[in-house]
């Protein structure tokens, strides 16, 4: 019963959020419709609507698409706790539940002919839409940062190999924002007194007394990192000891870095068999992706000239030699281009570069050369650089079509020289000026975890996924993550 209460106190607070997002959504729903109702002029009678019932006939419409678009966006699954607060999922089934109502209600306006019916829904699509997508953000960045104050988060036990634990480990701290904290591991040695290594996660024991263990540390979710430590038997006798609706268990699938989309269960003979979608690199998608490019690069480069003008006034003061450099980079298909850049370092910097290999390196990258307080760099370089200006010029690389506005980090010839060949898969699509490694870390991020971040990419990539990036991008520009 003690254990019960615990569990309980912690995963209360999904249904308090849950509740918040109701009501946000069903104001933020009523004052869209509302302003649609008086801008958009629905007629105060509707087929005689208005004479057969209390309410006026533009009230009763009002109130039908309220109550209508609340049950999509409830029956979507646009509130449910595995997904709210971090992830695209939320996002997705607000727009597509948003979608769906409107698009039948515009139907239905347009066959029966009613005047101003039409106008009415556009004013409240127009509206309501961009206001419940402001509203989950602005929810969603208030539960993030309650979460990285360790607060309003799900207490993880993992269970596993040493390694897969504190692989685990690691890539859940680097997002608080998921909601997953982790207070204890079990392991096959299950050494109570020690630690997880290269973390301060205590051991709360070995495989055989999880339930003890999970108990000791009040945690209300078990996370199964590696499949080798548990047998199926033994998975699913964990499921049936867990306390249904209150305590969670989530296994992580030997898979990893495939986007959730490529990834479908279908029961089989009674196995819940995972089939994996291929990566398509042609087809629709790409012909969006070229166009979203076109337009986006060209309408960036038309707002921002004077802007571009001015940086290259003071480039040119503030050092000699060219304002725009060139290097040559590797792109899609392996072939070699000219990346654009305004310059940021002295004339000599390509010549002192051996130099600087030798003395020192960005931590872990064993490939790439970043370094913190480079000599090379000008005083206006780096500021151009701390917000990722000097990177703009590549926006002409990208309406030309060497590059793309999101992709992998487009990498140098002797870089490309010490590649593994499954590194390769990076050049099945061209190279952005953006991407996840921008969003993740930036020069913060070794060697390893900038190529897992843009394979992942590669395989997984959606144009609602580099929607995304280009919103994070902005925000770690504005504040100069991980840039030097």
């Amino acid at each position: 019963m003690a254990t019960s209460s615990r569990v309980m106190k912690q995963t209360d607070w999904n249904q308090k959020y849950g509740q918040l997002l109701f009501f946000s959504d069903l104001v933020v729903i009523a004052l869209c419709v509302v302003v649609a109702q008086y801008v958009g002029g629905l007629p105060a009678q509707i087929a005689g609507i208005g004479e057969m019932m209390t309410l006026t006939a533009p009230t009763l419409v009002s109130v039908v698409v309220v109550l209508v678009w609340m049950f999509a966006l409830t029956a979507a699954g646009s509130r449910s706790t595995r997904h709210i607060g971090a992830g695209s999922i939320e996002y997705r089934r607000v727009i597509n539940s948003t979608l769906i109502v409107f698009g039948a209600g515009g139907m239905a306006a347009y066959f029966l002919d009613i005047g101003g019916l039409q106008r009415y829904f556009a004013f409240a699509f127009l509206l309501g839409l961009p206001g419940i997508v402001l509203e989950r953000y602005l929810w969603r960045n208030w539960l993030a940062a309650r979460r990285r104050e360790g607060r309003m988060s799900h207490r993880v036990l993992l269970v596993g190999s040493e390694a897969s634990v504190a692989a685990m480990a690691r890539d859940l701290a680097r997002a608080p924002e998921s909601g997953l904290k982790v207070v204890g591991a079990c392991t096959p040695s299950g050494a109570v007194a020690g630690v997880i290594e290269g973390t301060e996660i205590p051991v709360s024991g070995s495989l055989s007394n999880l339930i003890e263990s999970l108990d000791a540390v009040d945690a209300d979710t078990v996370v199964i990192t590696s499949a080798n430590e548990m047998s199926p038997s033994l998975v699913r006798e964990l499921s049936w000891q867990l306390e249904p609706g209150r305590q969670h268990l989530v296994v992580a699938p030997s898979l990893t870095d495939i986007g959730g989309p490529r990834l479908h269960t279908r029961p089989v003979a009674g196995l819940p068999l995972i089939h994996v979608e291929t990566p398509r690199y042609y087809g629709g998608k790409l012909y969006i992706k070229r166009l979203f490019d076109i337009l986006g690069s060209g309408a960036l480069i038309v707002l921002l000239a004077p802007f571009l003008l001015a940086v290259t006034v003071a480039v040119r003061l503030s050092t000699s030699g060219s304002v725009i450099f060139r290097q040559q980079r590797i792109g899609l298909r392996g072939e070699k281009f000219d990346m654009l850049k305004f310059r940021s370092m002295y004339m000599d910097a390509e010549d002192r570069l051996a130099e600087l290999e030798s003395v020192a390196r960005s931590e872990g990258n064993s490939v790439m050369f970043k370094m913190k307080n480079d000599p090379r760099v000008t005083p206006i370089g780096g500021f151009l650089r701390r917000f990722s200006l000097d990177e703009l010029p590549q926006l002409f690389n990208v309406f030309r079509g060497t590059m793309s506005i999101v992709g992998p980090r487009p990498p140098l010839e002797r870089e490309v020289e010490q590649y593994d060949q499954h590194v390769h898969r990076r050049f099945l699509v061209k190279p952005g000026i953006t991407g996840l490694w921008q969003v993740s870390g930036r020069s913060n991020l070794n060697w390893e975890e900038t190529v897992r971040l843009d394979l992942y990419y590669v395989e997984n990539w959606n144009l609602t996924g580099d929607l995304l990036i280009l919103w994070k991008t902005a925000r770690a520009v504005l504040g100069s993550d991980g840039a030097y």
